[in-house]
């Protein structure tokens, strides 16, 4: 028997508002627009992740028992320029630790995203395993 972590699910308000945020903020891909368990769901690849989204009122802020999704790049500065071009506002700049940095960043339905890029050559023990899983 193997079992592997599959997605996140998310409530979300304006469903088409957050397709389009994924897919134009952060490449989304739809792999699924339709009923599911009684409600549109939409299913999404990010790079090789995968969330879900439910087309149904928020039924807290937005977070849950969920601190935030981390978001893997091979070029946190681009990404991070891409979206402060399209208006979002972080409150704080990339914080760097060498083989680590990373920026928090507000998505839709008060989502907080962790967008950050490693260097696997830089990391050490079993760090540097977790981390080789980038496409």
């Amino acid at each position: 028997m193997v079992e592997h972590f599959h997605h996140v699910h998310l409530f979300t308000k304006d469903i088409n508002t957050t397709i389009n945020w994924w897919r134009d903020m952060l490449g989304g891909i739809v792999i699924y627009d339709g009923d599911f368990g009684g409600a549109r769901n939409i299913f999404m690849r990010v790079g090789s992740g995968r969330i879900h989204f439910y087309e149904q009122s928020l039924r807290d802020d937005g977070k849950g028992a969920v601190h935030h999704l981390g978001i893997r790049t091979d070029n946190l500065e681009k990404l991070a320029k891409k979206l402060t071009d399209s208006g979002i506002k972080f409150r704080s700049n990339i914080h760097d630790f060498g083989a680590w940095k990373y920026i928090m960043c507000p998505a839709p339905d008060n989502v907080l995203l962790e967008l950050f890029e490693v260097d696997e050559n830089k990391l050490e023990g079993g760090a540097a395993e977790y981390f080789s899983d980038m496409p």
